[in-house]
């Protein structure tokens, strides 16, 4: 008899079929997908747990387009959230997230800021979490109804005292925030926490009321995440995973603002190293042309000594607990092997699991394969998002409906420009291409 898959599992393949579906990498569910990634576990894991214990921890990943950076990250988030991490995800942009304008990152960590409870973005709810474990602490220690603003001010100055040395306005802020609540002055309160957020444009009536002036600038962006990191923490969260994704991006802008960023992440790395910042876990992610070419790290020394890492080594005993993780990529091989995976998560969710299994079967889930790298100039490195893409959508979800339906008679790969991604076309050069699968 066929187990019925529980309601859990359930919804995390969907989420994940739906994700791949659409050619995306999966929110959540990244566990079912992992393969080649037990090697890093252990290390990864250690690194969280020290974070967890009031660490800090500075970590980038290198690998070309296609190997898998983006999913590593939120692999890596999953698991930090199975350990009660908060997770902020940043894509680098010159014109949305610039690096060295560190006042601009706090405010993105804010936004994409999630949690297991709460979606992005998750401030306000770790901030209501706060004040209530304060109120909690108070009560504990004797506070009545009437002293207990009191006793949760003296609180929230003891706990950020170490704060306030640094970004006064923080607790400042915070202080204002409670008093909105407390005069139920939602209105005020909204604006305060957007205003903790690092957001510009604050009605000015409600930085008066906090006691706050001006906005968020780059030298208080560090001030405020210290901040965050100490109300996470209060408030039941063992840390932060923040991952820069895409940081390669800056070898394409102009010189002065690159050199600026680059400095900008060799500040945030000695302040990583320093322990000014316990219960972070920083994650950068780019090419090894970002990590190894004169655009990139290795323009600016100092930066380049902090991440120097051997890869000239056989990548079979590359060191997990370097500075820098290589991900190798797909191979032909790899990308089968995640097909054939695929295929079963599929079918374990189907009404005809045998079938998905014997039309779509591994010989035809190697052939498929092996087209879909055809059309992308044979680099299999950057074929998985479309193979995935066209296996879920064009293959099983045919198979799943139609009984009749067999791939190798009724479908004819395709793989149009337009389906392929800005760097994708730049890595190929590809017209409309047909084959016979």
């Amino acid at each position: 008899m066929t187990s019925v898959p529980s309601p859990v599992s359930a919804v995390r393949r969907r989420d994940v079929i739906d994700a791949l579906r659409r050619g995306a990498v999966p929110g959540n569910g990244l566990d079912l997908l992992a393969t080649g990634l037990d090697r890093f576990e252990a290390a990864l894991d250690t690194e969280l747990d020290t974070v967890a214990s009031g660490g800090a921890v500075f970590k980038a990943v290198r690998g070309e387009y296609g190997s898998g950076k983006t999913f590593f990250s939120r692999w890596l988030g999953e698991r930090a959230r199975a350990k009660r991490f908060a997770v902020a995800e940043i894509q680098i942009s010159e014109t949305e997230t610039p690096l060295h304008k560190l006042e601009t990152v706090y405010r993105r960590v804010t936004e994409q800021l999630t949690t297991t409870s709460f979606p992005p973005s998750a401030l306000r709810p770790v901030v209501d979490a706060w004040f209530y474990a304060l109120e909690e602490d108070a009560l504990a220690a004797g506070a009545d109804e009437e002293g207990l603003p009191d006793a949760v001010g003296e609180l929230m100055a003891a706990r950020l005292a170490e704060v306030s040395r640094h970004a006064p306005s923080f607790a400042t802020a915070l202080r204002g925030y409670h008093r909105a609540l407390l005069d139920n002055d939602e209105a005020t309160a909204s604006a305060i926490i957007a205003w903790l957020g690092g957001q510009p444009n604050v009605a000015a009536a409600a930085r008066r009321a906090a006691g706050v002036r001006g906005e968020l600038d780059h030298f208080g962006a560090l001030g405020f995440l210290q901040g965050l990191l100490t109300v996470l923490r209060d408030s039941g969260h063992r840390g932060l995973l923040l991952v820069l994704d895409e940081v390669e991006t800056l070898q394409r802008v102009r010189s002065d603002a690159r050199d600026k960023a680059l400095n900008a992440l060799r500040q945030l790395i000695d302040e990583v190293h320093s322990g000014r910042f316990p219960g972070l876990y920083l994650l950068i992610t780019g090419t090894p042309a970002f990590y190894d070419g004169q655009q990139g790290v290795q323009r600016l020394a100092p930066l380049a000594q902090r991440l120097a890492t051997d890869f000239t080594t056989d990548p079979r005993f590359d060191n997990p607990r370097a500075v820098q993780l290589r991900l190798p990529g797909f191979t032909m091989e790899s990308l089968v092997a995640l097909g054939s995976t695929i295929r079963d998560l599929y079918a374990d969710g189907s009404a005809e699991p045998d079938r998905i299994r014997r039309v779509a079967d591994d010989a035809y889930i190697a052939d498929l394969a092996t087209a879909v790298s055809g059309t992308l100039g044979g680099k299999v490195g950057i074929a998985p998002r479309v193979y995935l893409k066209k296996l879920v959508g064009d293959v099983l979800d045919r198979v799943d409906q139609f009984p009749d339906f067999n791939p190798r008679e009724h479908y004819t790969l395709t793989v149009g420009v337009t389906e392929l991604t800005d760097a994708e076309r730049n890595l190929v050069s590809a017209d409309d291409i047909d084959l016979d699968v």
